[in-house]
């Protein structure tokens, strides 16, 4: 297992982290999975021995029992272990049990800290955008935590480039605890994230954290071209989250990673985890499994290489088109680019 700088913090995680979304199994998350105490324990059991020190969970899920069943879980651990949380989603009936307010932030955190039996959180994200709260308040309420020493570090998870951009410039300025990472959605399935958000972490030195690696399983070679889907998994009809928008690129995806991993002998699955760990910006992978087989299969991708030609491949079947300005500018500004432009831009410049 690798362990990666997160970001410009001196922290490091694992290249893999634990998602959690699949414990408990309460209300709308009852469809990820419905892991329970004695299931958690034997999943946590079979990371730490691969190597993983970072457990990511949040409020929302399950409405706090996932938090529940995590800090259940980790009772008597190393300390070393590292825990993540989220907040921002509605937690109750009231008009401010949702968003980034500080009476929201600070009330979320401490049911948090309570559900998960610990002192503090390693790692607290704004799970989501709140285009309503001033951002110099979310900041403070932040920073007020950060001093109590309630979180560690703060990130960000499903902002847009824009949105972090203000939220690292607010911080700044009014010199407050900025974002050391972001969480996003970034998969063969779909790779917006490469046209702002993952040169934004290039050039500002943000950690990233992948959810859904696996597009929630699209990936794994059991939906396949002209088969039947596989019984016990989502049908494609039904996906929403990630949508899927070109499902023929998608087959066209799976049997590229079908092939490579008869071609090294392991599972689609690891090949398709392989390629989001090499991707440049990348800290960590969040993975999340209903059985302790898939599991095991996730975990085992942490020692899986794929050579300069086997990305390559994976690269050109699942490539994005160049929205504008993008094409514009790998067409005229070749000469002047940075490190951060080259991340989307570099492809079609070598291709050219």
């Amino acid at each position: 297992m690798q362990y990666r700088q997160l970001g410009r913090s001196g922290l490091r995680i694992s290249a893999f982290t634990l998602g959690t979304m699949t414990f408990g199994g309460k209300g709308a998350f009852a469809k990820t999975g419905n892991t329970d105490l004695a299931g958690a324990m034997r999943q946590i059991d079979m990371c730490i021995a691969a190597g993983v020190n970072m457990f990511d969970t949040a409020d929302i899920y399950s409405t706090g029992l996932s938090e529940e069943i995590l800090g259940q879980a980790l009772k008597g651990r190393s300390g070393e272990i590292l825990v993540g949380t989220k907040a921002r989603f509605r937690m109750g009936s009231g008009a401010n049990d949702a968003g980034l307010s500080r009476y929201h932030i600070i009330a979320a955190a401490e049911a948090s800290l309570s559900r998960l039996g610990r002192d503090h959180i390693d790692l607290y994200y704004l799970h989501e955008w709140d285009g309503q709260t001033p951002l110099d308040e979310t900041l403070e309420a932040l920073d007020t935590l950060t001093r109590a020493g309630k979180i560690r570090y703060a990130g960000v998870s499903n902002f847009s480039a824009w949105h972090i951009m203000k939220a690292l410039g607010t911080a700044e300025r009014n010199r407050l605890i900025a974002p050391v990472a972001q969480q996003i959605y970034y998969s063969l399935q779909a790779r917006e994230a490469e046209y702002e958000l993952l040169p934004l972490a290039v050039d500002q030195g943000l950690g990233v954290q992948v959810w859904s690696p696996m597009a929630g399983g699209l990936l794994s070679g059991k939906h396949r071209r002209g088969q039947a889907e596989a019984q016990g998994t989502r049908q494609l009809a039904q996906w929403n989250e990630p949508p899927v928008y070109d499902v023929e690129k998608l087959y066209d995806v799976v049997e590229v990673l079908v092939a490579i991993g008869q071609e090294r002998g392991v599972s689609a699955a690891q090949v398709a985890l392989a390629w989001v760990a090499q991707r440049p910006a990348v800290t960590s992978l969040v993975i999340g499994a209903r059985t302790e087989a898939q599991l095991a299969d996730n975990l085992a991708a942490a020692e899986l290489a794929l050579s300069s030609e086997d990305m390559a491949r994976l690269d050109r079947v699942s490539a994005p088109s160049l929205l504008y300005p993008y094409w514009h500018q790998a067409s005229t500004a070749a000469d002047r680019l940075s490190p951060a432009d080259l991340l989307l831009l570099g492809p079609s410049i070598r291709k050219d």
